[in-house]
């Protein structure tokens, strides 16, 4: 009894074999293409993983640097924290929190000083307490306060002690001082080398707050001394809390820079699209031209022939015809100290020119010191050193005819 193929509804069978026979032929290649779509695919997933906020006292940095433990605290002890990337993000959540009657308080930590003057008084005015992180000189000069930079945290100073009337300096106690600066201002705690400069200044009778270490805030430090005291009682005091990191969006001034779009002529919109259908086509036709790979077993074995042909063309395209000579000279003398047997037990491994001549003079009976001369002989061009390798050619056949 025949069995017929199984086949799909409406495919004939001569169709199937030969679409299962392409699978099979080329089952090797649609492996290694899903493996490597796969791996592309793993890459992917652990770079977008890896690509986490790193940004220095960002409320979602876990690292060392970040902010993420004081943001968490703050929030459990019922302060919303919001974090803003723009200038009007910040200015609007400032806004919102002072309607809703909780108050607002902001943080700026602006590194690199990307905030203009009068965005920091404004900042200043329409919140209810503005906490500066390590402020530049520009910072404090755009917020038009009393408190002026003082220098820097001794390095001998590992802790701070308030010495002030703040109540959230004393509550705190002890902070931590690591790469900190000092400030002079109308109120100032935590003292170091010398009166009137201090870590934490305070003005407008409290509304303007400069903290002057990021480690107080940091995850890294906020365990340590009274850091997370400070840090609840110095934020914690509104409802709200908007945390602000200004960027490079916040310069404003000058227009935004033009795209590759804008700056390209208006027929590049034309010409691009057929630049790229002739590249395609540019490829497909120098594969085809080279056409498919040959796969050889190695070792490989070339012919000595093959080789010296192939030496002899690299020599005659480069003009080197001392090289050359050198390597018929060689050859020469390798054969006629083999015919004459000339060299240790006729392994001829030492064997040198003027042993060779010698044994050549007395072989053919003629001069030791011309047969010499001929064997060194450097010619100058290419006609010479085809007429000198006719005259070794003739030296060998006159030594193996006797």
């Amino acid at each position: 009894m025949t069995h017929l193929p199984r086949t799909e509804p409406g495919v004939p069978v001569a169709a199937l074999r030969r679409r299962t026979g392409w699978i099979r032929r080329h089952r090797a290649g649609v492996l290694f293409g899903v493996a490597m779509a796969a791996a592309l695919a793993v890459i992917l997933v652990l770079q977008s993983a890896q690509r986490a906020d790193n940004q220095e006292l960002s409320v979602n940095n876990p690292g060392p640097q970040g902010a993420r433990a004081a943001a968490q605290i703050l929030a459990a002890q019922g302060v919303s924290v919001e974090q803003t990337a723009s200038f009007e993000e910040t200015l609007a959540a400032a806004r919102a929190a002072g309607s809703s009657g909780s108050g607002s308080t902001v943080l700026v930590y602006d590194q690199r000083g990307f905030l203009a003057p009068e965005r920091l008084r404004r900042l200043l005015s329409e919140t209810d307490r503005l906490v500066v992180v390590s402020p530049r000189l520009a910072t404090l000069t755009g917020l038009g306060s009393t408190i002026r930079q003082a220098g820097v945290v001794p390095g001998s100073e590992q802790t701070l002690q308030p010495a002030c009337t703040v109540a959230d300096a004393q509550a705190a106690g002890d902070i931590s001082a690591d790469r900190g600066f000092l400030y002079t201002g109308s109120t100032v705690c935590y003292g170091a080398g010398g009166s009137g400069r201090g870590l934490y200044a305070t003005a407008e009778n409290g509304k303007l707050v400069v903290i002057g270490s990021t480690a107080v805030i940091s995850n890294q430090f906020l365990a340590a001394n009274g850091n997370a005291a400070l840090t609840l009682r110095t934020l914690g005091s509104q409802g709200d809390l908007v945390w602000y990191l200004p960027g490079p969006g916040d310069l404003g001034g000058g227009p935004a820079p033009k795209t590759l779009a804008e700056l390209a002529p208006a027929w590049s919109a034309f010409l691009a699209p057929w630049l790229i259908v002739v590249a395609l086509f540019a490829v497909l036709w120098r594969g085809r031209r080279l056409g498919p790979l040959v796969f050889e077993p190695l070792p490989v074995v070339v012919k000595s022939a093959e080789t010296a042909e192939g030496r002899a063309r690299l020599y005659h395209e480069a003009h080197d015809v001392a090289r050359a000579a050198d390597t018929l000279r060689a050859g020469t003398i390798v054969r006629l100290a083999s015919a004459l047997r000339v060299g240790a037990a006729a392994g001829f491994s030492d064997v040198t020119g003027s042993e060779v001549a010698a044994a050549a003079a007395r072989h053919l009976d003629r001069n030791a010191g011309e047969i010499q001369l001929f064997l060194q002989h450097r010619p100058a061009s290419e006609a010479q050193l085809v007429r000198w390798a006719q005259d070794l050619v003739q030296l060998e056949k006159e030594v193996q005819a006797r």
